[in-house]
């Protein structure tokens, strides 16, 4: 800066502008871009992150202005708390922003197909997408995003109640192998033959959220057992279908896969498994395979402040405890004083 005489807003340097705007928060990084041309067009061409959540009335209208002018983002949240967008707003994204590798429509209840195709065509490097609670999607229209959007890592399709289906989860599983994180809770058309399908064509699956889908049963969960070895986080709250078949599933390829790790990783194999189980209301399950389960993945705990192992509503398993519970109810053993 030695040397730099400003005198006017114009004359700040770009690289200084877009640290002060990385400061600042959205509402006021588009009242820069209207300063001056000047920042205007440093601005459209820096900006790569926008959160427009905090708009609470025309987010339909601010994204039709902005969308054309900040042609580089990478990162759009449009999260909101009553429905604002509509179809050509994201179709207006997807013409524009084709950087775009994540963008949150989160409760979006107006959007339609539409909106799916516009992005399956402009926005084909989405890695994170979040449409949880966007009810009016159908499969067919998942079904062709994921045809075109084949880099997807995270997916949120929670409440996604008429497009989350088994064609849906097929053309997830043909298409989307990078997958790692997928949220289907309360999506009550989700079966066997999606979840199976899933399971076989997304190998790196790490995170499944199967919460609510009542239809499916431990064939779901033995497929991701068997094809699925990063899986750290399982949820199947309310899968009463869910039997200890499923559970000694589990248990049975964590064994497979530690004998594979410590073949391959020297015995880095603690690095891998469950961490994360909710298999609350699952009232068919009993504690000798829930225990086994228990005792084969390390991270899960029901002790106090770490209940990763989620048991609520299931009464019948309440002996089952993880090491460290066990040891903090073991009696301190007293040494026997010295003979005189």
């Amino acid at each position: 800066m030695e040397g730099v005489v400003i005198t006017e807003w114009k004359d700040i340097p770009v690289e200084l502008l877009l640290r002060i705007v990385s400061l600042v928060d959205d509402r006021t990084v588009i009242m820069a871009s209207g300063v001056c041309s000047g920042w205007r067009d440093a601005i459209c061409l820096g900006l790569t992150h926008l959160s427009l959540s905090w708009c609470k009335n025309s987010m339909n209208n601010l994204v039709l202005s902005l969308a054309p002018k900040f042609t580089k983002l990478q990162t759009l949240v449009l999260r909101q708390d009553k429905p604002q967008l509509e179809d050509h707003a994201v179709e207006t994204i997807a013409g524009y922003c084709h950087d775009l590798q994540d963008l949150d429509l989160s409760k979006s209840f107006k959007l339609s197909d539409l909106s799916l195709y516009a992005l399956a065509h402009g926005c084909p490097n989405l890695s994170k997408l979040n449409i949880s609670g966007c009810t009016a999607f159908s499969d067919v229209g998942l079904e062709y995003l994921f045809e075109f959007c084949r880099k997807l890592k995270i997916l949120n399709l929670c409440g996604c109640v008429k497009g989350a289906t088994d064609r849906a989860l097929q053309g997830i599983g043909r298409n989307c192998s990078q997958l790692q994180f997928l949220n289907l809770g309360w999506c009550e058309n989700v079966g066997d033959v999606g979840v199976m399908s899933l399971a076989y064509g997304c190998p790196e699956l790490r995170t499944v959220d199967l919460c609510g889908c009542a239809s499916i049963t431990d064939e779901s969960v033995i497929a991701l057992a068997n094809r699925c070895p990063h899986l750290i986080s399982l949820g199947l709250y309310y899968c009463r279908n869910i039997t200890d078949r499923a559970m000694y599933s589990l248990v049975h390829n964590r064994v497979k896969n530690k004998l594979a790790m410590w073949e391959s990783m020297k015995g880095r194999c603690d690095e891998e498994g469950l961490r994360s189980l909710n298999i609350s209301q699952c009232t068919a399950l009993t504690p000798p395979a829930v225990q086994a389960l228990c005792d084969s993945f390390p991270a899960l705990h029901t002790c106090s402040g770490r209940h990763s192992l989620v048991m609520s509503g299931c009464l019948h398993l309440t002996s089952v405890h993880c090491a460290c519970a066990v040891q903090a109810h073991r009696p301190v053993s007293s040494f026997p004083h010295p003979a005189h």
